[in-house]
């Protein structure tokens, strides 16, 4: 049997699937290259959400009657679809979140929450985090260091913005109780050889956690395959809807965290004085979940699939390469991690001319980037440069976009200088 080609050859039915990009901005045709931030959702991912609200629409787990059971078995399906998705195996499993940030403070907070006696954490022990980190897997960890008496190492990268598994080795050390890395850094597209430095940390005796968000639609390592105790992501930066994401990993890993919200469906039983709580994931889920959310989540992941994650990466990374040459040949313009050539964004700065200047020039033109820290301050911080423009690819751009991204660059420097 042929193989289905992927669309990611045909752009105009490609786009047609995400009606947004239809749309004119200061009188030009729209180019979004804003995905490290919020890629776009397609038709598939919209109309499965809106199937659900109009035919299943009812809370989960609690009731008896037909739309509640069906909105069950639609939650449970997602979350099945979603575990696939990432090659989990059996040991695996997966708690639905709002996103990333949510994840990863749930294990940041999960591991001291339950106070002294009981947390993983404790005064004198060490947690390493990279310094290519958004701020969402750093300040977490700062506030269990601070509540805990544990430190706080930093794996600090070179002045290339790389971090290395020789520098690793030699933060580790008996006290090592954590590891929190990037799969890739979204203020400047760097990838960590996180596989490596997850197995290294594991063999130490360290819990380990990756920030998968900016890895987590694209071709990344089967879940089964890797030394992490727990990877977070988002669905909105993977084609599908906001205030969506989840938290999976080793179900012994899961377990050793003291849920964050407490009350309705994440309990086994209740007295007055007292509460045992379900098995994971149900016990990190409390609350009425946004199954409409998750019903969303899983098809993008499906969605993903269907296109094909090589064929999407093969295409941004063209992208990519085409945006740092461009750019690299504008005098005074400075790409940043230009060795990342698996990245699916480009960060810069030029030389004299602010970057809120430069998207704000780029905006009049109909192309979005992004401008600022990227909630990665401290990188940037330790860099040695302030804020920066990030232009940032997904499945849907074109080779013209990224054209009149330089083009728009070289008009900014033009007018600002």
């Amino acid at each position: 049997m042929t193989a289905t080609p992927s669309p990611i050859g045909n752009p105009a039915l490609l786009r047609s699937l995400f009606p947004v990009l239809a749309q004119q901005v200061k009188g030009q045709p729209l180019a979004y290259l804003d995905n490290a931030a919020t890629t776009h959702t397609p038709l598939p991912v919209q109309q499965a959400m809106l199937d659900f609200e109009q035919h299943h629409r009812a809370n989960i787990h609690r009731g008896v009657h037909t739309l509640s059971q069906r909105a069950t078995d639609a939650f449970e399906e997602a979350r099945s679809t979603l575990k696939a998705f990432l090659g989990a195996g059996k040991e695996h499993e997966l708690a639905f979140t709002s996103g990333t940030t949510e994840a990863l403070n749930t294990v940041a907070q999960g591991l001291w929450a339950a106070g002294p006696d009981k947390a993983w954490l404790r005064a004198g022990d060490e947690i390493i985090v990279s310094g290519l980190e958004h701020h969402a897997n750093l300040v977490p960890w700062q506030q269990a260091a601070r509540m805990t008496g544990a430190r706080l190492r930093i794996l600090k990268p070179d002045t290339q913005g790389s971090v290395h598994l020789e520098d690793l080795q030699a933060l580790i050390t008996p006290k090592t109780r954590v590891l929190a890395i990037t799969a890739g850094a979204n203020a400047t597209g760097e990838r960590p050889p996180y596989e490596a430095m997850l197995t290294l940390a594991k063999q130490a005796g360290a819990l380990t956690v990756l920030d998968a968000a900016q890895a987590v639609g694209h071709t990344m390592p089967a879940l089964s395959s890797l030394d992490a105790d727990f990877i977070a992501f988002s669905g909105h930066k993977m084609y599908g809807p906001m205030g969506t994401g989840a938290l999976a990993g080793r179900r012994q890993a899961l377990e050793l965290l003291y849920p964050l919200r407490l009350g309705g469906d994440m309990v086994e039983w209740v007295e007055y004085e007292r509460a045992g709580y379900a098995a994971v994931p149900t016990r990190l889920e409390g609350g009425t979940p946004n199954v409409t959310g998750a019903v969303g989540l899983a098809a993008a992941a499906r969605f993903i699939e269907q296109v094909g994650r090589a064929a999407i990466d093969a295409h941004i990374h063209q992208l990519r390469t085409q945006a740092v040459a461009g750019l690299q040949a504008l005098e005074g313009v400075t790409v940043f991690a230009p060795q990342a050539t698996q990245a699916a964004l480009v960060s810069f700065v030029v030389q004299d001319v602010h970057p809120h200047d430069i998207g704000t020039l780029l905006d009049e033109r109909g192309v979005a980037v992004r401008t600022g820290h990227h909630c990665a301050e401290p990188l940037h911080n330790h860099l040695g440069h302030g804020p920066t423009t990030r232009a940032s690819f997904a499945l849907y751009n074109t080779p013209d976009e990224v054209r009149r991204l330089i083009d728009g660059v070289a008009h900014a420097l033009k007018v600002l200088r």
